[in-house]
Order: C-alpha cells, then structure tokens, then sequence
C-alpha cells in the first residue's frame, strides 16, 4: 500500500512540474523588438518616437518601418495611440510625399506600430527628407516631426516614370531581403502619383519579371511567376528564380489589367534590358 501510495504521489508530482513548465513557457515574454534595430529618435515634450527596421537605416526605396512612443515622464510604452505619418521630401523648388501606408499596431497588447515608406528619390546636400507623426492619446492629439537620413542605394530598387497613358507611376522592390539560389517569394509595390502628396497603391495591374545575368550572356531564369495582387490596396507577389550567386537585373514591363503595356519592354536577341527594372547582387 505505501509503495502504491509513494507511485501515485510520485505522478502527481511530475503532473504538477510538467504543467508548471508549461504555463512558464507559455507566459515567456515575447521580446517584440527581435531582429530590429533602432535607427532614430522623435522628441517633443511628453513623449519620444523610437524608429525601427531590419536594416537599422533608411534606404532609398521601400522601407518597412515601426515605432513605438514612450512617456517621457513615466518611460512606459504607449499601447493605445492611434498613429499615421506624413513623410516629405523638401527641395529647392517645391515639396513633395512618397507613396506610404496607414501605420497599424502589430499586437493589441504590444507596443510596437508598423507601416511602409517608399522613398522614391535620396537626400542631396540641398535637399531633405523629414517624417511628421502624429499620434493620438486617450483623446489628445500630439505630433513631432524630424528630419531623416534617406541615402542614395547602391543598385536600383525604385523606379519612377511617365506611363504611356500618362500616369506618373512608382515601383518597388520589397522582398526577398536575402535572395538565394532558389525559387524566391518575390513582393513588389505599384503605386501612382496623384497629386504631390498623394500616392495610392494601383490596383488589378501585372508586373512582369524578366530576371538576367548580364554577365553571363544575359540568360535568364526558369519558373519566374509575374507579380499579382491578392487583395486590392496590397502588395503584388510573384516568383523570382535565381539560377546562381553574383549581379541580376530583373527587368520589368508594368501591364494593365486589359494586357496593354504603360512602361518596359520584352527582352529580345536586340533589346537587352528593359527601361525599369531591379537590381539585386548577392
């Protein structure tokens, strides 16, 4: 009897530990800011605007960005606010935006909110970007603006031009951060100028991928898929293969829902490269 009774406590035992290791795993801080880096800081009197992103910069391009606000009195992080930003490239002769997107918060009891900026065009030495955000706090609106550092990318990850049917049109390379040799999961932007502030994601358009090697004769890539939207106002996902390591161009065609072509060309024994296109070198 009292051996039983020492087997029965014995699996309580390890039923009571088991469920407490559980319920510690399950209530393990989830560290929000994992893979980010804080590239800058927004002041004003009650409260400081963290910057972040994967690259710990901005680049010129499409850029994904989130923040969090801190209470400059209390150092907690605001979880409720809700927040939109207006970024603006301010030049010699005029102001202009860049196409961006609502800033959303990622977990209801996180800290951290996220959107995109595409910067369409870098800083110079007269010429500067700045971000204004504005946040509202149980009912009282704030807002800060700083200047911010958009340099000039390396290779090619925006383009904007003048389409055929006279839209001024944007695109721009989003994924994959870290191309490999494989069959990529690619994800582009297509928006269009409105006006000067105004830059609205394109819907139902293709865009027509066309990656190649120039120097290696040009080849190109089996199973790329032309970028497609899922869903209106979203991103556009296709499929980039990338036969080897070293410098692709991934020339580009923007099409109509109708088919008709606003911008690029098909690659031929004749025409090598296209007029819009991405660059990628890994």
């Amino acid at each position: 009897m009292k051996t039983q009774l020492k087997n029965i406590f014995a699996v309580l035992f390890m039923a009571l530990a088991l469920t407490s290791c559980s319920d510690s795993d399950d209530n393990s801080p989830i560290n929000e800011l994992e893979g980010l880096t804080k590239f800058q800081e927004m002041t004003n009197t009650t409260h400081t605007i963290e910057l972040y992103s994967h690259a710990g910069a901005l680049v010129q391009g499409y850029n994904e960005v989130k923040l969090r606000i801190k209470d400059n009195v209390t150092n907690q992080y605001i979880k409720n606010a809700t927040v939109s930003w207006m970024p603006i490239m301010h030049m010699t002769m005029m102001n202009h935006s860049c196409p961006n997107s609502d800033v959303d918060k990622i977990a209801a009891d996180g800290t951290l909110y996220e959107g995109y900026i595409v910067f369409q065009m870098p800083q110079n030495d007269t010429e500067y970007w700045d971000l204004k955000v504005d946040y509202t706090i149980d009912g009282v609106d704030y807002s800060t603006t700083s200047v911010i550092d958009v340099p000039a990318s390396t290779k090619r990850t925006v383009n904007t031009f003048m389409g055929s049917d006279n839209v001024k049109y944007i695109v721009a390379y989003a994924e994959p951060h870290h191309p490999k040799v494989a069959v990529n999961d690619m994800v582009v932007g297509v928006w269009k100028m409105q006006d000067m502030m105004t830059f609205p994601v394109v819907d139902g358009y293709t865009l027509k991928i066309d990656p190649r090697m120039p120097s290696m004769g040009n080849h190109t890539s089996p199973n790329n898929v032309h970028a497609t939207q899922t869903t209106a106002g979203d991103l556009y996902n296709g499929k980039l293969s990338l036969t080897m390591t070293g410098y692709w161009k991934i020339n580009l065609q923007l099409a109509k829902p109708d088919g008709t072509i606003v911008k690029g060309e098909e690659i031929t024994e004749t025409v090598t490269a296209s007029s819009i296109f991405f660059e990628i070198e890994f």
